[in-house]
């Protein structure tokens, strides 16, 4: 354990080579030209000048007090660049992806001694380990090879649809409920696709422990969740030092990882054993010894376990997470779900059948809603786990420095009036003009999300058949008056996560119940 006198020498130390630096680039250094800034203190930097709430919102204020779409701030000595429009993320994180492909992980998450998750794919460092992943990633999830999942994400929507019968009957709030199951029904999809293994329900252990540890390692990967991650010296701290209950919390985390990464991981391992697996990713590398022989063996099982499960959080996470956005859409702009329904109703008949992914070019105005989701409520409002320049760069005249922490802020980038007019609505329609363009969604240049054509068909078929199906309204007040839900996020973390919000929801009529029914796929 780390004495009193130690601890202190430490902190000591490590503040003084700070501000030393400080000092050194400021009267010694070669002068920086660093963009727009906020007010900076010795030692702390930036800090204190970030506006409080949820980062996304303070990186836009920033900008907008700076009247700036790049910001750079100084924390506590390590550089980050804040990219709030579209175009300086396609010129940096698109076009010189090059040296803007390099990741850092953050201490809550690399720590040995705190989450210790520096082997999940999408925080490695660019180099051999992560361009072995992607490569594995990408012969699974390209545009052609995704398509022989087709069958695995239709029957599990098929099945929400079963289980949000039961829901819509309820006369308690159904938020959480209805939460609960889209994330169960891209998890379900998710698990079988990766290990071949099928839920037994809703509380499944594999399931909600692999829920926990993906809001766990949200919530840690933000800067400004927890102070170790821009203050790394406070890791030697003991555990017994005041204010330290995050060290514990972190431990807490740990164990709870380990489990879910490990058990679904053995489970699929023994099945390959006696012979009784499902195909999945997992099993077929498994049994690829010509890979397996490649590396010793305990790095290969290391790596097979977080690939498989970074499959289950980049396929349940970001779909669950849009379809909640989803239908707070249908209750801010109702005309938006008559107009859906209708085109629904002209292609496929009134409550003849639910939709395929064979049907997504006839429906182009379910397109257009999906594309407006990903724009109102950026599944990702800062852009996902910040990029990291590679090397010494400059742009527009300013010095970006190699090191720096590189943020594409989604949710400025959706609120640029310049690009989308009264951003703040909900406005599929504003995709019919062909200048309008897509919010970048899913990442920038070689980190690019792999598995967003996995995402896309999850999310045709999703908000396609709730459409075909059901209806979302507003709750009523006393007097029978609709109440306008507030629509808002809840905290930070690394997926939009909404405050809860009332609703109802029902089937369109009873030949729509029957027909949820007829097509709920046979256990």
């Amino acid at each position: 354990m780390v004495n009193n006198q130690v601890l202190l020498y430490t902190l000591l130390a490590a503040s003084g080579l700070v501000l030393a630096r400080h000092y050194w680039l400021k009267g010694y250094g070669r002068k920086l030209r660093h963009p727009p800034a906020p007010k900076s203190l010795p030692l702390v930097g930036s800090m204190f000048s970030i506006p409080p709430g949820l980062d996304h919102i303070a990186y836009m204020e920033l900008g907008k007090q700076l009247k700036s779409d790049i910001v750079y701030l100084d924390m506590m000595g390590q550089p980050f660049l804040i990219l709030n429009s579209a175009q300086a993320a396609l010129d940096l994180l698109e076009k010189r992806s090059a040296i803007y492909s390099d990741r850092v992980c953050a201490p809550m998450v690399k720590n040995s001694t705190l989450l210790d998750w520096s082997g999940f794919i999408p925080v490695l460092p660019y180099a051999d380990l992560w361009r072995r992943q992607r490569r594995r990633m990408n012969n699974w999830l390209n545009m052609r090879a995704v398509r022989q999942f087709d069958g695995i994400q239709q029957d599990s929507i098929r099945h929400l649809l079963g289980r949000l019968l039961d829901i819509s009957s309820s006369t308690q709030p159904v938020f959480e409920k209805v939460k609960h199951q889209f994330f169960f029904t891209m998890g379900s999809a998710t698990f079988n696709l990766a290990y071949g293994y099928h839920h037994t329900g809703d509380q499944d252990p594999f399931l909600v422990n692999a829920v926990e540890a993906t809001d766990n390692l949200f919530s840690a990967t933000m800067m400004t969740n927890f102070w170790v991650n821009p203050f790394p010296v406070l890791s030697y701290l003991p555990d017994w030092f005041p204010g330290t209950e995050w060290k514990r919390t972190a431990q807490k985390w740990r164990e709870q990882k380990n489990n879910a990464v490990n058990a679904p991981y053995e489970w699929t391992k023994q099945q390959i054993e006696t012979g009784k697996f499902e195909p999945s990713v997992l099993s077929a590398l498994l049994q690829d010894h010509k890979l397996a022989s490649e590396l010793p063996t305990t790095d290969w099982e290391r790596e097979m376990k977080e690939l498989a499960f970074v499959l289950f959080v980049g396929g349940t996470d970001t779909s669950a997470t849009a379809l909640v956005s989803f239908v707070a859409a249908m209750l801010v702009n109702p005309a938006v779900q008559a107009k859906a329904q209708a085109e629904i109703d002209s292609v496929l008949g009134y409550a003849t059948r639910l939709p395929t992914t064979a049907d997504e070019a006839q429906l182009p105005y379910i397109r257009n809603i999906i594309l407006e989701i990903l724009r109102w409520q950026p599944v990702t409002p800062t852009g996902g786990i910040p990029h990291v320049c590679y090397q010494d760069d400059v742009y527009r005249g300013y010095d970006i420095q190699k090191g720096t922490l590189v943020y594409g802020n989604a949710w400025a980038m959706s609120r640029d009036e310049t690009v989308y007019q009264n951003a703040e609505y909900f406005e599929p329609d504003r995709f019919l003009d062909s200048s309008v363009p897509p919010l970048p969604a899913f990442g920038w240049g070689r980190r690019k999300c792999p598995g967003m054509h996995f995402a896309e068909a999850s999310l045709f078929l999703g908000v396609s058949s709730l459409l075909t199906a059901f209806t979302f309204s507003r709750k009523k007040d006393m007097d029978g008056r609709e109440i306008v839900p507030k629509i808002e996020a809840a905290s930070n973390s690394l997926t939009m996560v909404l405050k809860p919000f009332e609703f109802e929801l029902h089937p369109r009529s009873e030949k729509h119940r029957q027909l949820i029914l007829d097509n709920i796929p046979k256990a």
